[in-house]
């Protein structure tokens, strides 16, 4: 049964943001930012809607994106094996949550590792897979950034391998969803990580930080981001019958707004014909 979704007035007046000025606090920046999102149909890559979408902001954890891509690369091309286990870091071990809690020296096969970094972000286990196929995570990025420019994310430079800020480096929606678009394409069957709902690591039941898996139909995968500078991000992708699309939105206000303006602008992209704009959905009456 399709899951639907109504902007609320309280919800609309969170991710309906105006432009603010530049701030000191990066919370503050956060809350006052617009909204940037965009629709794309992924057949085509016809942009069937956007708003802010090339303004330059904060992947956050959608960094990750790229992160995997590049072990997908590696996998493909024989320099990294689903079975090779990659050994924690200190660099790796110091990282910020969310994590997964590996301690340095320890050990993660690859196939545990893809899990944890795309279902719980784990940022640890994202820079452990950037010192194995980097050598060190400064190289890893480079790799990142001329990936980006192969890709074709124009407005991109990637500054860590976790999204993690001060160091996040800058990207848009436009490019994530770009990016997007080209690891459904690229990697179809590698695809399917982004669906896995949970993982299981040391007794614990860890769940996918994308809650609209499950309640959208036809959502499954990719990923969400947070850090107070970006603010609330996602990437998704849902298919229905032969048709798919990807949505981003970033820097919404809080998880709900992020959550429910994606859900919206799925059902919106669906019910527009491949090559027209779904509408704007506008302010209810009684905003101003």
């Amino acid at each position: 049964m399709r899951a639907c979704f109504r902007l609320s007035t309280r919800i609309a007046a969170a991710t309906l943001l105006h432009t603010a000025g530049l701030t000191a606090d990066p919370a503050a920046a956060a809350r006052k930012a617009p909204v940037s999102e965009i629709v794309l149909d992924a057949g085509s890559g016809r942009t069937l809607f956007a708003t802010n979408a090339d303004r330059v902001r904060s992947p956050a954890s959608l960094a990750k994106l790229m992160t995997l891509l590049l072990t997908f690369d590696a996998l493909d091309n024989g320099r990294l094996g689903v079975s090779d286990r990659l050994v924690m870091t200190a660099e790796g071990a110091r990282q910020a949550p969310s994590r997964l809690g590996l301690a340095r020296g320890r050990t993660i096969g690859v196939s545990d590792a893809l899990r944890a970094t795309a279902v719980i972000s784990a940022n640890d286990i994202a820079v452990a897979l950037a010192d194995r196929l980097g050598g060190k995570e400064d190289r890893f990025v480079a790799m990142m950034n001329r990936r980006a420019d192969q890709v074709g994310m124009a407005h991109t430079a990637f500054g860590n391998a976790t999204g993690l800020a001060p160091s996040a480096g800058t990207t848009t929606a436009r490019d994530l969803a770009t990016l997007s678009r080209y690891i459904i394409r690229r990697y179809p069957r590698r695809y399917d990580l982004f669906s896995t709902r949970t993982i299981h690591w040391k007794g614990r039941v860890r769940r996918n930080h994308n809650q609209l898996l499950g309640k959208i139909e036809g959502l499954d995968g990719l990923k969400t981001g947070y850090t107070v500078q970006a603010g609330f991000n996602l990437a998704a992708s849902a298919k229905r019958e032969r048709r798919r699309i990807i949505v981003v939105v970033m820097g919404a206000r809080s998880a709900a707004a992020r959550d429910l303006l994606v859900s919206n602008l799925i059902e919106a992209g669906f019910s527009s014909p491949a090559g027209r704009r779904p509408q704007r959905h506008r302010k209810p009456p009684d905003q101003r």
